[in-house]
């Protein structure tokens, strides 16, 4: 089963993909965002979330990450598409593009990021996002490559926080991509993200013949176009990934070196609770 996240603007839309079976799925971690509906897409299993929940009620830093990527383990998921909209922090990158980032720098600081709080895991993440799932990704016509920047947020940057990132190596900024990506990993899911662009960030000044009200009608504007490309790249891109099941990947082995505590000293209650992750190690 693909699992595909939707942020803001494709949140909203993912009923654009197909209506199903909605579950609200009991975690250890709290409720998801949102119920997830499982559906079929082209012929493949699916199951839709909306990241910030319904009616999008639920701020960045609010998002039960860890919730929603058990959940999705639970039901059987093995890869995940997630979208999110950014500001580009770079001139080539422009509003309305679809890039796949292929790194990720994390400057979130009040969201809880691991699963094990009650034992020591260390997963390799040198190459955050699932090489074999951006491929399939690629092949819709989306940027190849971008360093993602996420921040704590819900507000923006500063001008100078704006230009810090860009001379970091950033290329998108967003503010949901991390934990994200590094709890996938840990449930040994692979992970991709689709960064839709809808500005330039602060760092680039804005015209100056746009107002602020104009200013906001053009960002929603190029969310919207971004958006409708977006359905179309992750619908078709999901016969590629469901192809990519059978093909082995570290990502779905990232547990096998990764837990450092002595597994017989775990006590039942943790093994139970963490029994979907952990299961065939303990």
């Amino acid at each position: 089963m693909i699992g595909i996240i939707g942020g803001s603007g494709l949140g909203e839309l993912l009923g654009a993909l197909g209506s199903g079976e909605k579950h609200r799925i009991d975690t250890p971690f709290g409720e998801t965002s949102a119920p997830v509906v499982t559906t079929s897409v082209a012929g493949v299993p699916v199951a839709l979330l909306a990241r910030h929940g319904e009616g999008h009620l639920l701020n960045p830093s609010s998002v039960p990450y860890r919730a929603n990527l058990f959940a999705f383990k639970k039901l059987g998921v093995t890869h995940v598409i997630a979208s999110g909209a950014v500001g580009s922090l770079r001139e080539k990158i422009a509003p309305r593009d679809l890039v796949v980032p292929d790194q990720i720098i994390d400057r979130t600081y009040r969201r809880a990021g691991t699963f094990y709080e009650e034992l020591a895991v260390h997963v390799e993440l040198a190459a955050p996002f699932c090489p074999q799932l951006r491929k399939a990704l690629l092949a819709g016509g989306a940027r190849d490559g971008a360093t993602y920047v996420c921040m704590e947020g819900p507000q923006f940057s500063t001008r100078a926080e704006s230009l810090m990132n860009r001379a970091s190596g950033g290329d998108l900024i967003g503010m949901t991509a991390m934990p994200e990506a590094k709890l996938a990993r840990e449930a040994e899911l692979c992970y991709a993200l689709v960064a839709l662009v809808t500005d330039y960030d602060c760092w680039r000044p804005h015209p100056a013949e746009l107002g602020h009200l104009e200013l906001l009608k053009e960002i929603i504007a190029n969310l919207r176009a971004a958006t409708d490309a977006a359905i179309r790249l992750i619908r078709g891109a999901l016969p590629a990934a469901q192809a990519l099941r059978d093909s082995p990947c570290t990502c779905r082995s990232a547990l096998a070196l990764g837990i450092w505590s002595d597994k017989s000293r775990l006590n039942a209650e943790t093994r139970t609770k963490l029994s979907p992750l952990l299961g065939k190690y303990l």
